[in-house]
């Protein structure tokens, strides 16, 4: 039997036949339709390749992308920590309903999103209106991408952190603070370290549910090239122009770019997890 494997307690076949049916699972739902972007693109010669890959538009909206999944990323590790903090510590009228609404990102088809978002943000919308007066402008900015990701990957950090705060021994707070320590301390040293992994992973979900929206983006956005344009949204443009090959390349480095960003954030946060559990 291979080292490492578990044995007692299986219910599946052996460890070969599941894990054959894994591999095959996954060469077929991800790794084989993957492979077609990187033969598509090697039908472009290497002069191709880079002008495509290196162009200003491509870079900005490269950057965006990054920068605003991973500023909406942080708002969601902040907030949503105290979304389920509220929903699992508190108890309130209508607590079902709000917590119901968390899911609701899940369920709402994102043009949908987009539409409502971009309604309610916009120059003559509910807040909008009130906002650019005074310099805020959130539709058709950056800034409205943020919103739109944060928006969509809110139920990842309060999904992930909730069943960790239903599991913590609320009694080694009580402790604490028997001891002295200030509400502060107690949640510095006793909680925090317990929800820490549970938050980076719910953050990291986010990060990556971002960089690959396109549905709610592209309205509230406003699409300008060199200024709101996203990558999911150039390679679209790629495509209705029929340049695949142009698509395929930009989605290849933007994929590889985010799989080694995710795999480093990964790597911090099962190195975290497994220095806390020892």
């Amino acid at each position: 039997m291979p080292s490492g494997v578990k044995s007692r307690g299986n219910i599946l076949p052996g460890f070969g036949l599941a894990m054959g049916f894994t591999l095959a699972y996954l060469g077929l739902i991800v790794l084989i339709p993957l492979s077609t972007i990187l033969l598509k693109t090697a039908s472009m010669t290497w002069g191709q390749f880079w002008d495509t890959v290196s162009d200003p538009r491509t870079l900005h909206a490269c950057r965006l992308s990054f920068f605003a999944s991973f500023s909406a990323a942080l708002i969601n590790a902040v907030f949503g920590l105290l979304v389920a903090w509220v929903l699992e510590r508190y108890d309130f009228p209508m607590k079902r309903f709000v917590d119901g609404l968390v899911d609701l990102p899940f369920a709402l088809p994102t043009a949908v999103a987009g539409i409502v978002l971009t309604t309610f943000y916009s120059g003559n919308g509910w807040v909008g209106r009130y906002l650019e007066p005074r310099g805020i402008k959130v539709a058709y900015t950056p800034l409205g991408i943020v919103v739109a990701l944060t928006f969509v990957g809110l139920p990842f950090v309060v999904r992930t952190v909730q069943p960790v705060l239903r599991d913590l021994d609320i009694q080694l707070e009580g402790a604490a603070a028997i001891l002295g320590a200030s509400r502060l301390q107690t949640f510095r040293r006793v909680v925090l370290p317990q929800i820490l992994p549970a938050t980076l992973t719910g953050s990291t979900l986010a990060f990556a549910r971002a960089l690959g929206e396109y549905g709610s983006v592209i309205f509230i956005a406003g699409n300008l090239p060199m200024r709101s344009e996203i990558t999911p949204l150039l390679i679209m443009i790629k495509l209705e122009q029929f340049d695949y090959a142009g698509a395929t390349a930009i989605a290849l480095v933007f994929l590889l770019a985010s799989f080694l960003l995710l795999f480093l954030i990964n790597h911090v946060v099962l190195r975290r997890t497994t220095a806390q559990a020892g």
